[in-house]
Order: structure tokens, then C-alpha cells, then sequence
């Protein structure tokens, strides 16, 4: 599910399309929160869904993040390090706000991860992506294109958190 606020970003004439520049997406994921967390914040995790990659995270305020490239996106041309940020705030394992700067724009966004238990165990997740003033991460992020092509953005990574905490694999296309 998509919430987004009254903003809008305009879409080049190639893509036709306008997306929010504030974009939520909930998820819920049978696993503790704690489980959740380690997906989000560990390289355990991350190269085995989305689009792969280890993640490296200095989880204190002001620490570095970076996610690093997979060896089929440094194949494409691409280096090292597909997006960085710095952690802005962390209270493990209910919420972490970062700015996510994807390599190939350069636009400095803000992404919260909030994470709510709930009996089960079952934790919502909820990601909240700013892109305000960064129209061409908006698009990436918004998860309207064909995921095969690069184009599933966060309703495309989430998918696949979920998949890998509730069936121990991962999701069919997903991670390094």
C-alpha cells in the first residue's frame, strides 16, 4: 500500500507519469522486529533481496551508510557503491531515519524505517521516502516500473524482506 502526500513530481516527457514526492509504503512481516531490523541494517540480509548489495551501516547518529554495488550492477558500468547516506536517528529495532543518496542521481533524500510488533510475532513495517526536491529519485523509488529492468523500487525491496523473513528464501528475481 501507497500513501503519499499533495506533492507531486513531474515526469520527463519519456515516462509520462507524475509520483509523489513523499512516498509511504506499509508492509506487515510474520518475524519479530528484531528480525525485521537485521534484514534492514545487515549485509546477512541484504544482498538476498531487492536488488542485493551489502549494506554497511555505522548505527549511531551521524554514522555512515552505504550499499554497496553487486557484481552484476558493477557489469553495468556501475562502481562500488550504489547509494550512501549518513544515519540521522536509530532506536533499535523501532526506528531509523537516514538520508539515502542513490549514486546514479545524487539527490539527497531522507528515508525512515518505523517498525511496530505486534503479537505473532508480526511487525508492520513502514517506510517513508522524502524525496522532496529530488524528482528523478522519486520516480526510482516509486516502484512503477518493471522490477526485471530495475524498476520495482521499494514495493520491490519490501517484497522481498518479506518473502526472505517468512519463507527463509528469497524472492524469485531478488538479491545478488
Amino acid at each position: 500500500m501507497t500513501t503519499t502526500d499533495d506533492s507531486t513530481t513531474d515526469a520527463p516527457a519519456d515516462t509520462d507519469r507524475t509520483v509523489p514526492a513523499v512516498q509511504v509504503f506499509r508492509v506487515y512481516i510474520e518475524a519479530p522486529a528484531e528480525r525485521v531490523w537485521a534484514a534492514i541494517t545487515s549485509p546477512e540480509f541484504s544482498n538476498r533481496y531487492g536488488y542485493g548489495g551489502d549494506v554497511e551501516y555505522d548505527l549511531s547518529p551521524g554514522g555512515d551508510y552505504r550499499n554497496l554495488t553487486t557484481a552484476q550492477m558493477k557489469e553495468m558500468g556501475m562502481g562500488d557503491v550504489a547509494v550512501t547516506g549518513r544515519v540521522l536517528e536509530v532506536d533499535p529495532p523501532r526506528r531509523l531515519v537516514q538520508t539515502w543518496v542513490a549514486a546514479w542521481h545524487g539527490e539527497e533524500t531522507t528515508l525512515t524505517w518505523d517498525l511496530e510488533e505486534y503479537p505473532g510475532p508480526l511487525t508492520g513495517l513502514t517506510l517513508t521516502h522524502d524525496c522532496t526536491g529530488a524528482p528523478a529519485s522519486a520516480r526510482d523509488v516509486s516502484g512503477a516500473g518493471d522490477p526485471a529492468q530495475g524498476g520495482g523500487g521499494w514495493p520491490w525491496v519490501l517484497a522481498g524482506i518479506k518473502t526472505l523473513l517468512e519463507t527463509g528464501r528469497p524472492m524469485v528475481g531478488s538479491g545478488a
